[in-house]
């Protein structure tokens, strides 16, 4: 019982933080941004996150086998837990979002909600992941301008 409260809260939050975010986002914007230029981000963000996509998964093998290797000799160094543990957050949130934002693409062709809501999730899994790995205003920065942009478009969604 505890477990589909919990679910609803959740859901409930997300709601409230969504509306939240679609109020200055969208309605107290300083400026909107033209029919074009949604239309232009909406008909490429798919084919950009494959692309992306592509392009992260080398980086991605090769960081973690050079975090492998290297951080026996970042505990020697002192570094200890820090870089270890900053770079393995990192590491499994670019994993995370990845996949989050693959797993969005068939449904960012078709135009679902469902699908801008999944690479809104994985917005905020990267914001997370950025303020636990020590990078908060980078985070924080960047989840403003991705925001600012998916709400922009998703009118562009259906439901």
């Amino acid at each position: 019982m505890t477990e589909k409260k919990n679910n609803a809260d959740f859901k409930g939050g997300m709601t409230q933080f969504e509306a939240m975010l679609d109020e200055y986002m969208v309605k107290k914007a300083p400026f909107a941004l033209p029919k074009e230029a949604k239309e232009f981000i909406v008909k490429v963000s798919p084919y950009l996150i494959i692309v992306l996509a592509i392009l992260a998964l080398p980086i991605i093998f090769a960081a973690l086998g050079l975090g492998a290797i290297m951080t026996p000799f970042a505990m020697m160094g002192g570094y200890g837990f820090g870089w270890g543990f900053g770079a393995m957050v990192s590491m499994i949130v670019a994993i995370i979002t990845i996949i989050m934002e693959v797993m969005a693409v068939p449904g960012l062709f078709k135009r679902t909600k469902a699908s801008w809501r999944l690479v809104f999730y994985a917005s905020i899994v990267s914001l997370i992941g950025g303020i636990l790995s020590g990078g908060i205003i980078g985070a924080i920065i960047s989840a403003i301008i991705s925001w600012y942009i998916l709400f922009q478009v998703k009118d562009m969604y259906n439901a």
